[in-house]
């Protein structure tokens, strides 16, 4: 295994992500069980191209866990303006159905990594909610 495996950077395993449109973009990221990423891309948008194989690396690891999915914002053009969306790349995390964390340009995988370990798989926020309720 050599150093970039190992950092994360490089892997056999890619998922492709679920393709959302204006049509199954509540189906299958609002009313989700588990976590979404929701990567928003355009066509001819080079940073989204880089990004991309992050995102099915992520797809993959997750897997089971959270939910990884692409809008190209020209088949969710009305999804993308509901959430703000000003340009791509733009990353978004939801959680319960809502919008917890926002990331718009590249990152590498660490990065995005670490926003699913904090934001959307950490459960000792949720649970200290309950308990306090």
């Amino acid at each position: 295994m050599g150093i970039l495996n190992w950092l994360g950077l490089t892997g056999d395993c890619e998922k492709e992500p679920v393709e959302l449109n204006d049509k199954n973009f509540i189906a299958e990221v609002r009313k989700s069980p588990i976590p979404v990423i929701v990567d928003v891309w355009s066509n001819g948008c080079a940073p989204c191209v880089q990004l991309a194989p992050t995102i099915k690396r992520l797809a993959c690891k997750y897997e089971g866990k959270v939910k990884v999915a692409h809008l190209n914002i020209h088949n969710g053009m009305k999804s993308a303006q509901k959430l703000g969306v000003r340009g791509t790349p733009t990353v978004l995390f939801f959680k319960n159905g809502n919008v917890v964390e926002r990331v718009v340009g590249v990152r590498g995988q660490h990065y995005f990594e670490e926003v699913i370990e904090t934001e959307l798989l950490d459960d000792a926020t949720d649970e200290k909610s309950e308990k306090s309720a």
